[in-house]
């Protein structure tokens, strides 16, 4: 599989470094680290979770594509739990490979744009130039999802945001019916952000539609901080 896919990926401009097992993808990314790490759930030795979950340690930045041969809700979670950016299911179609891997590097040619804003909302500060976030002034460590969808919410107080619309601004435009990336990522952040995630004041679901990030006031945006 690694030779077809180096072979199918190279022409469509990807430089491209293997490594047989999870041992040897760590070792890869601390000597040469890679932008985007397409990587397989099951793999000998080092497992495919904690293989990510240990590259995203290191290399916050990077994009994690994994692969899985069983469409189970429970490996996605897993999956984007560890810090994947998203997944495709064994067998799979080049294209959408592809297609997913090109949606992953967009993203990260997005995220390196600088914002200008300091957006405040009671005691939650976020700092998109920095991409940092506080809690009653103390920061707090988010995912690059995390924070992306924090972000998204906050720039839209009492806005309900469909979730199809988040998916979008997010992830890409491929996206839309992945509802189960939003679940995982928002039960992660209220465990964050919240007092209580089991009965949120800021991240509110709304049936039937998607999230809403309820201020208690207008957030306070700074220019050029």
């Amino acid at each position: 599989m690694r030779r077809v896919l180096q072979n199918a990926l190279r022409p469509s401009g990807f430089a491209i470094e293997e490594a047989a097992g999870g041992e040897a993808a760590l070792e890869a990314m601390r000597l040469r680290p890679s932008e985007i790490v397409l990587l397989d759930i099951n793999m000998p030795g080092v497992g495919g979770i904690e293989t990510c979950r240990r590259i995203r340690q290191m290399a916050a930045g990077a994009g994690i594509l994994m692969i899985t041969v069983r469409d189970s809700e429970d490996d996605k979670v897993r999956a984007l739990e560890a810090g994947a950016d998203d997944y495709v299911t064994k067998p799979f179609r080049f294209r959408e490979l592809l297609a997913r891997l090109g949606a992953v590097h967009r993203r990260l040619q997005v995220n390196r744009e600088p914002a200008s804003e300091i957006i405040r909302a009671g005691d939650l500060e976020i700092d998109l130039t920095r991409r940092m976030f506080w809690k009653k002034g103390v920061e707090v460590h988010l995912s690059q999802k995390e924070f992306d969808i924090l972000a998204y919410l906050m720039s839209r107080p009492n806005t309900p945001v469909p979730n199809a619309r988040l998916l979008q601004a997010i992830w890409g435009p491929e996206y839309g019916g992945e509802a189960e990336y939003l679940r995982t990522y928002v039960r992660l952040l209220r465990r964050k952000i919240e007092r209580d995630a089991a009965h949120p004041e800021h991240i509110i679901t709304e049936p039937w539609v998607g999230y809403r990030f309820c201020s208690p006031a207008a957030p306070e945006a700074l220019s050029e901080v």
